[in-house]
């Protein structure tokens, strides 16, 4: 005997589900996928992030966006949270649902094991069809790498570049910001030569 197919959700049942769960789910295609806890490196990083973003947005025309931020991607219908999204000029939301972000200038993801593959390749394919996306930054928490994909003008080409320099910086070149690598990893202890995170040190 068939197994009774799996009955798919509207976006409005997930919605309606999400706005009173305990934990945050992505949704796409009728199915609602848990996320998973953050490490505690990634939640440091994160904060660095927001940190270091936030006085340089300050009195300018973007706006940045926490983890708790939905955004829908009205192309492919996915529902996410991205780590961190950055609007400039007017934010726009979906209608009746002022919860969800539609036109994200800039995106970031943390990297960990279990979604690298997905932020990489799945979650950026929905991503960049986001007309109002210009920059995507992936930013590893296991060494000192940031990467960056720049949307070429009036095309889908993005240009790619990396920073791995402890000393060096990232350049967001959509919102006029710059990341630092010596304060994305604040507290973030990188082993040498391993390319693994350790814990601080006692009195850092």
């Amino acid at each position: 005997m068939a197994a009774a197919a799996q009955q798919r959700l509207t976006p409005a049942e997930y919605l309606a589900i999400e706005a009173t769960a305990e934990h945050k789910s992505e949704f796409y295609a009728g199915e609602m996928f848990a996320m998973a806890g953050a490490s505690p490196q990634h939640n440091a990083i994160v904060f660095n992030l927001a940190t270091e973003l936030g006085p340089q947005l300050r009195g300018g025309p973007c706006q940045g966006f926490s983890s708790d931020q939905r955004v829908k991607v009205s192309e492919s219908g996915l529902y996410t949270y991205p780590d961190l999204s950055v609007v400039c000029g007017e934010p726009q939301f979906e209608e009746g649902n002022p919860r969800t972000l539609l036109n994200p200038t800039l995106i970031v993801e943390v990297l960990s094991p279990t979604t690298e593959a997905y932020d990489r390749e799945g979650k950026f394919d929905h991503y960049r069809q986001l007309n109002s996306l210009l920059e995507y930054v992936l930013i590893a928490q296991d060494r000192f790498r940031v990467e960056r994909f720049v949307r070429q003008s009036g095309s889908q080409e993005w240009l790619f570049a990396v920073v791995t320099n402890p000393g060096g910086a990232m350049p967001l070149v959509s919102i006029g910001c710059e990341l630092a690598l010596a304060d994305v990893y604040s507290r973030v202890e990188i082993a040498a030569g391993e390319g693994r995170l350790r814990p601080p040190t006692s009195g850092m």
